[in-house]
């Protein structure tokens, strides 16, 4: 199997001493990977992170977005269908699980895919692509949330 590795920083600044609150910390981060790529994180804008960085709550559906992706592209180049452009709008919603937990409840992909004119597949085979794709991602087999993918 194999690793995969995300690098986390935080560190407090100096209002952060003055004012230890809940509010009054910044919840700001970097996230760098190993090949040098970083991204700066914060929290949600709703609980007191920065609008200017990525929440972890957009990175996961970033993350089940791009899986789920790159398992279609494969499924599509297996089935010699030519794909040339994948779009997609992932929306993560946070709600209360089962458990009365504040979680990721859902995650909707709004993929749009455009193939070659020549031979695209009908209706019923994009969704049955979509179906594999959804069954063979990686990403959506470690999380409990509903996935849903909608038109």
């Amino acid at each position: 199997m194999s690793e995969h590795r995300a690098y986390i920083e935080w560190r407090a600044n100096e209002t952060d001493f003055i004012a230890f609150t809940p509010e009054g910390y910044s919840r700001d981060h970097q996230v760098t990977f190993p090949n040098g790529e970083m991204i700066h994180g914060s929290s949600a804008v709703d609980y007191f992170g920065s609008e200017q960085c990525v929440d972890p709550e957009s990175l996961l559906a970033a993350a089940l977005s791009s899986c789920h992706m790159l398992t279609f592209l494969a499924i599509a180049n297996k089935q010699k269908l030519r794909v040339l452009n994948y779009r997609d709008n992932a929306i993560a919603e946070l709600g209360k699980n089962a458990q009365g937990k504040m979680a990721v409840t859902k995650i909707i992909l709004h993929p749009k895919v455009e193939f070659d004119t020549l031979n695209p597949p009908d209706a019923k085979t994009l969704a049955t692509m979509h179906e594999r794709a959804h069954k063979a991602c990686f990403i959506a087999n470690s999380i409990s949330a509903e996935v849903e993918i909608a038109e």
